[in-house]
């Protein structure tokens, strides 16, 4: 076992037919909500507190737009009264390139998506946003 950090800016995206990798995640979050409570007879002049439900803010993924690549635009388009729910894999990768922490998200689907300004005045790579909402995620330590 190593006391040596994560280092976090090598990492792959596992989801169906996604092409080519993200340069940026986030919203790998959850918390607990609290619930206060006080009985009317209670003697004291505070409420107790309970945990309440879990919470997981959004996921963002940001990578340079391809050419060739409509798949995030297409199953952002596709929502409709059905939704296409995807699991997805997040690992941090380590200099082997073998995963050393995974977040296994469950049911995502797109609520945004959107593309950074367009500037005749700069040159720049044009930057795909995708919002995922899900139902949560388990983190794994691999003892790499």
């Amino acid at each position: 076992m190593s006391n040596e950090p994560v280092v976090n800016f090598h990492f792959s995206v596992d989801f169906n037919d996604m092409i080519g990798g993200f340069s940026e995640i986030s919203g790998l979050k959850a918390k607990h909500e609290i619930l206060e409570y006080r009985s009317g007879a209670d003697p004291t002049y505070s409420p107790i507190k309970i945990p309440g439900l879990k919470k997981y803010s959004n996921i963002v993924l940001k990578r340079g737009a391809l050419k060739d690549d409509n798949t995030s635009f297409s199953w952002f388009n596709d929502i409709g009264l059905i939704v296409e729910k995807r699991d997805i894999t997040i690992k941090l990768l380590n200099h082997q390139h073998e995963p050393s922490i995974v977040w296994k998200v469950k049911n995502a689907w797109p609520i945004e998506i959107n593309f950074s300004e367009l500037n005749a005045l700069k040159s720049e790579i044009l930057i795909e946003t995708l919002e995922l909402a899900h139902e949560g995620f388990i983190m794994e330590r691999l003892g790499n």
